[in-house]
């Protein structure tokens, strides 16, 4: 069970906030427990990060609609995996992804201001995400699995180590900033004297300078490779979720942070079983005398067909539930059950001799209805709807 709080409480904002509401709150919050404010306090940076972590999910439309449905299990992974959400932010993810909201409030911050990085204030870029689809049997989804991907993308170049110059070192140390990757300017205005910080125009951030460009990778520091990709899919994913790997998205240019491989799960319909969330359903469909008589059928399940008894009288519309027959919650505990409605087969058509015995039958007390019998069966019927 996800011991995660949930993203609207912790930034303090009811499930209807519109984005600019959840982008105030997530800057109050984030001032509230920036490390600058809170120097060596490691309760205020995991606040902090966990502000963070839901302020990525909520402040994107697709990933806020998972959420909604989904809760935990529809943004993060499996524990244990390379699956996750936001809760593997490290200071430079947050830094990076997050400080065009504060632009440079914390300018002197040790961490670099919310306008870069713990690089001294370097800009640090991201690489984008890659998205594929993945589809799963109901097999697979019970048990998990694990697929092999062959994707195409975008990684450091080999020949400059991802850095866009020659050799690896062809770079100088950019003299309008010193390296810091930003400028700071002073002006003089009737509230006194106001300083500003900005990304240095001359190194776009980046703090240095190629003095040579790499001739494999053209001074960019990524080159197009495909790559196979082992992913482990956890066992009770449903149609529709999205789950992530971290860092193994395309590269940045001239280094920095990976994006991300966003999984969407495809589930393959069954041919006999339907779901309904953890829940599997299969219709049975019985003969008039197997459900006057009684007897043994085999039902298809996750693991194989099994038997199952059916009691002498069973009435169409009966529920039988096999326990522990569906499908796993992800992430938690608990297995959904199996339930076998019961249907009654009537032929269409009927030979001479079995019209003749259907005819004796009915003149039986045993077969004759009565308004008593047809409110018992409507009362089944509707606790099937309760």
């Amino acid at each position: 069970m996800s011991s995660k709080r949930d993203y609207y409480e912790v930034l303090g904002v009811a499930k209807n906030a519109s984005d600019e509401e959840i982008k105030k709150a997530y800057r109050k919050k984030a001032i509230q427990y920036h490390p600058d404010k809170n120097p060596g306090n490691k309760e205020a940076e995991e606040k902090f990060k966990e502000a963070a972590e839901a302020y990525e999910v909520l402040s994107n439309t697709e990933k806020r609609q998972r959420y909604d449905q989904f809760g935990h299990a529809g943004v993060n992974g499996a524990a244990g995996n390379d699956f996750g959400g936001g809760g593997g932010f490290s200071m430079d993810d947050i830094f990076s992804q997050f400080g065009d909201i504060f632009g440079g409030h914390f300018g002197g911050s040790s961490f670099g201001g919310f306008g870069g990085s713990s690089r001294g204030g370097q800009r640090i870029n991201r690489g984008s995400n890659l998205r594929v689809k993945v589809k799963l049997n109901l097999q697979e989804i019970a048990k998990g699995a694990e697929k092999k991907i062959k994707v195409k993308k975008s990684a450091a170049c080999s020949f400059c180590k991802g850095t866009g110059a020659e050799g690896g070192s062809s770079y100088s140390t950019c003299s309008t900033c010193r390296g810091t990757g930003t400028v700071n300017r002073i002006t003089n205005t009737i509230l006194g004297r106001m300083q500003t910080q900005s990304v240095c125009p001359d190194c776009q951030g980046e703090g240095k300078i190629i003095t040579q460009k790499c001739t494999h990778c053209n001074g960019e520091g990524i080159t197009q490779q495909e790559e196979v990709i082992t992913i482990n899919i956890p066992a009770g994913v449903a149609e529709g979720m999205q789950l992530s790997m971290n860092g193994k998205g395309n590269a940045a240019r001239r280094g920095g942070l990976n994006g991300d491989l966003l999984i969407l799960i495809e589930e393959e319909p069954h041919p006999e079983l339907l779901r309904d969330e953890n829940d599997l359903v299969y219709n049975l469909l019985l003969s008039f005398p197997t459900a006057a008589l009684g007897g043994t059928v085999e039902i298809p399940t996750i693991d194989g067909r099994v038997k199952v008894k059916i009691e002498p009288g069973t009435q169409p519309g009966k529920i039988l539930r096999l326990r522990g027959k569906g499908l796993p919650t992800v992430n938690q505990y608990g297995t959904g059950d199996l339930l076998v409605n019961i249907s009654v087969y009537v032929p269409e058509t009927l030979s001479r001799d079995e019209r003749k015995t259907i005819e004796k039958l009915e003149e039986s007390e045993n077969f004759k209805t009565s308004p008593s019998l047809s409110k018992k069966i409507f009362e089944k019927f509707r606790n099937l709807f309760d």
